[in-house]
């Protein structure tokens, strides 16, 4: 019976230790009641409704068939038409939800620029259940931020972290309204911070692995403080749902754009007027770098910050103010944070030496246009993600060519980029029609459909080629 007796007590004591363990384990896990109770009623529900003439195609919800596989804004929760909504030629309901905080007592609202873009009317719900019509104040393309506004007071406010000073590996926590489910709560961790997207070349996403799914866009990303870290704006995904990972806006970018939208009514950010490209292994020792890192400048505008301040097509921008430039597409991020009218000291690779030179950053020509403007669909270059400028005579007779209008500057996260676009193209031609300056070329944006691609003529390089553009973002 001894034996028996020892194997007992030794079974007692190693579920002794694992209950012990376990106990311990849950101590360490984050609790997120508090925080819910506390920051839930500056969650708001945001529904949109736009008038669409004709009839809905298709549904453009979660599981729709125009769902890219990769880097979607997740607000894509259209609601169908509803039943006997008209047929083709008379107008339409479409409704959106999405999420959005209260940032301030008497009013303000951030969230996404996609969940309010086209919107003819925005309702914001609150945790009391009370709806109310918003105000767009204005919204940034670039950032994907917009400032509503409410006429309400002493609303509940949401407190602001510091974005910059959130670390990989720490506990995070959502709040919004997934597939239109009002203040549901999801948690993980940062996978990693400062991620640049293809298209959003303005924003050092955090990735998470929070759980956001269509309707999450806008919502607040929290910390454990109770505070606001991020806007939840992407998920990487192949289904239309959640697979893991997840991007936010950093919430000192989303306040920096409200607090220009909501002073000044738009958004400047600062521009270099350079065209760049990536630093092979090749390239970069053959430029005398130990590295394959910085931004290669290609080309300049003649007339840019860059020129002026005496860089050079062949010039390797490593640093912005001390920031390292790892990759060129990080490039405009650091340059666009700068204000426009301040310096910023670029350190160069040139002639294989490193050498520091101060410029003075422009305005990014498309921001000296109010933002409503610009993400409106009534100016031309904003619409395209260009800055165009029209020839003269004797750059025709050099590029041999009757008409068109140069391409100055490009966004890099606009239409015409994704199209293939760059600087230095010469538009010929757009929708099979011929371009003769910048105003005709405005009349003949203005005029494009959203709904199919369009080709575009152009001349580069001493040859005509064409792409194919399609206006409006995922």
């Amino acid at each position: 019976m001894m034996p028996m007796t020892r194997h007992v007590t030794l079974w007692a004591l190693l579920l002794a230790l694992l209950l012990s363990w376990q106990s311990a384990f849950a101590r360490d896990l984050p609790d997120f009641t508090v925080l819910v109770e506390q920051s839930a009623p500056g969650v708001v529900n945001i529904s949109t409704t736009r008038m669409m003439p004709g009839r809905s195609q298709a549904f453009e919800g979660f599981g729709g068939q125009d769902i890219p596989d990769i880097f979607r804004h997740f607000f894509g929760d259209r609601m169908p038409a509803p039943p006997g909504g008209g047929g083709p030629g008379r107008e339409q309901e479409r409704q959106s939800l999405g999420s959005g905080f209260i940032i301030s007592d008497d009013g303000y609202i951030l969230t996404n620029a996609h969940v309010v873009e086209g919107a003819d009317e925005i309702l914001v719900r609150l945790n009391d259940r009370r709806e109310l019509e918003a105000e767009l104040i204005g919204a940034d393309t670039q950032t994907d931020v917009a400032l509503l506004k409410v006429e309400a007071a002493d609303l509940p406010t949401l407190r602001m972290g510091d974005s910059d000073g959130l670390r990989v590996g720490e506990w995070v926590a959502a709040i919004g309204s997934p597939f239109g489910f009002d203040y549901s709560v999801t948690a993980g961790i940062i996978s990693a911070i400062n991620r640049t997207l293809p298209r959003d070349a303005y924003v050092p996403f955090i990735q998470t692995d929070v759980a956001i799914n269509p309707g999450n866009s806008g919502g607040p990303l929290f910390n454990l403080d109770g505070e606001v870290v991020g806007i939840n704006a992407q998920i990487f995904t192949r289904s239309g749902g959640f697979m893991g990972v997840s991007f936010a806006i950093p919430i000192n970018v989303a306040m920096d754009v409200a607090n220009q939208l909501r002073d000044d009514g738009r958004v400047r950010r600062g521009w270099l007027g350079v065209m760049i490209q990536p630093v092979s292994r090749d390239l970069a020792e053959s430029f005398g770098m130990d590295s394959a890192s910085g931004a290669l400048i290609a080309d300049l505008d003649p007339e840019g910050p860059a020129a002026r301040a005496g860089l050079r097509a062949g010039d390797i921008v490593l640093e912005v103010d001390g920031e390292e430039v790892e990759r060129s597409r990080n490039l405009p991020r650091l340059i666009g944070r700068v204000t426009p009218g301040e310096e910023a000291d670029l350190t160069i690779m040139r002639d294989g030496e490193r050498q520091n030179l101060a410029v003075a950053i422009g305005d990014w020509p498309d921001s000296e246009q109010p933002a409503q403007a610009r993400s409106g669909a009534s100016d031309a270059q904003a619409r395209l993600g260009i800055a165009a400028a029209e020839l003269d005579e004797a750059e025709r007779q050099r590029m041999g060519i009757d008409s068109g209008v140069l391409v100055r500057d490009i966004d890099p996260s606009g239409a015409a980029a994704d199209a293939g676009i760059r600087p230095g193209d010469v538009i010929v031609s757009l929708d099979h029609h011929g371009v003769e300056d910048p105003a005709q070329l405005r009349e003949l944006v203005e005029s494009l459909p959203t709904d199919r691609a369009v080709p575009v003529r152009l001349y580069r390089d001493g040859r005509s080629l064409f792409v194919a553009l399609r206006l409006g973002r995922s």
